[in-house]
């Protein structure tokens, strides 16, 4: 039988690089995703080196786009035979509005549409092959602070960075769970959670204004490790206490209740809806 094959998003720094090195400790084939060959391939070569595990490889792809997030997840079918667990951890919080060449609000699309909502579709028919699966995506405690507009979801004409990256978290969790709800019975579970808040890169290397790098920094002297960040990410990729497990929230490793607004059935399905709508109109 082949080994188990993981992939892990937004895996080339921060909690998803932790993420990817812990899970290349096991016995499996490793596949992350990142923009940037170079960062890729000093991570591959990193990860080979620290775990002895050559079977690391990597897919170009900016994942905030639609287009590049359908090449990657056809790449990854043309060149493996299954898919065990799918760690969606790419994100990042943009201080200005801005769109992606396929005119989505960046937020929106690197942190739901395409990274989480559409690599997901694209590769799910793999994942119920290879079942038992997983698919872990990483949210955040911000998302008690969201509100779903749904006939203005990209935040145009009243954009805020700190509001649209709650936003996204939220939607982190509505999609997995109307996404639990839909893999029911097939052997595939999905789960999300708060990795607490990290002290790493996120929100300095995609921001150039002044004064956000010194305000990250003094606030890392009060955050967890990298390494503590991508605890509770392993251990529901991993963990035989997580085994059937399905469409739940976790922090410390521990299942926890999220805010109300995201275990709303109604919203979890209409945002399936307007997102399944929003990635067909935009189709190869």
């Amino acid at each position: 039988m082949s080994k188990k094959t993981v992939m892990v998003t937004g895996a080339t720094a921060g909690i998803g690089k932790v993420t990817a090195r812990e899970m290349a400790r096991q016995d499996i084939q490793l596949v992350i995703i990142g923009r940037s060959e170079a960062k890729c391939q000093s991570t591959v070569e990193e990860i080979r080196r620290f775990t002895g595990n050559e079977q690391v490889d990597y897919l170009l792809a900016d994942l905030s786009s639609l287009t590049q997030t359908r090449a990657a997840a056809a790449q990854f079918r043309e060149r493996y035979d299954r898919l065990n667990v799918l760690i969606n951890n790419v994100g990042a919080m943009f201080l200005g509005y801005g769109e992606t060449d396929e005119g989505i609000e960046r937020t929106f699309a690197l942190n739901h549409l395409s990274g989480y909502f559409l690599l997901t579709m694209e590769l799910l028919d793999m994942l119920k092959a290879s079942a038992p699966a997983r698919i872990v995506s990483v949210s955040s405690g911000a998302h008690s602070q969201g509100s779903l507009d749904f006939d203005n979801l990209q935040m145009r004409g009243n954009y805020s960075a700190f509001a649209q990256y709650g936003n996204s978290k939220l939607m982190n969790i509505l999609f997995t769970n109307e996404l639990a709800r839909r893999l029911e019975g097939t052997g595939v579970t999905a789960n999300a959670l708060h990795p607490g808040f990290v002290a790493s890169n996120f929100g300095i290397t995609n921001n150039p204004k002044w004064w956000v790098r010194p305000l990250i920094k003094f606030a890392h002297l009060f955050a967890l490790s990298e390494d503590e960040g991508a605890e509770t990410s392993i251990y529901i990729a991993t963990s035989p206490e997580v085994e059937g497990v399905t469409g739940r929230y976790f922090d410390k490793c521990r299942e926890k209740t999220p805010a109300a607004a995201a275990l709303d059935a109604a919203g979890q399905r209409r945002l399936w809806e307007a997102s399944d709508e929003m990635v067909m109109q935009i189709a190869d």
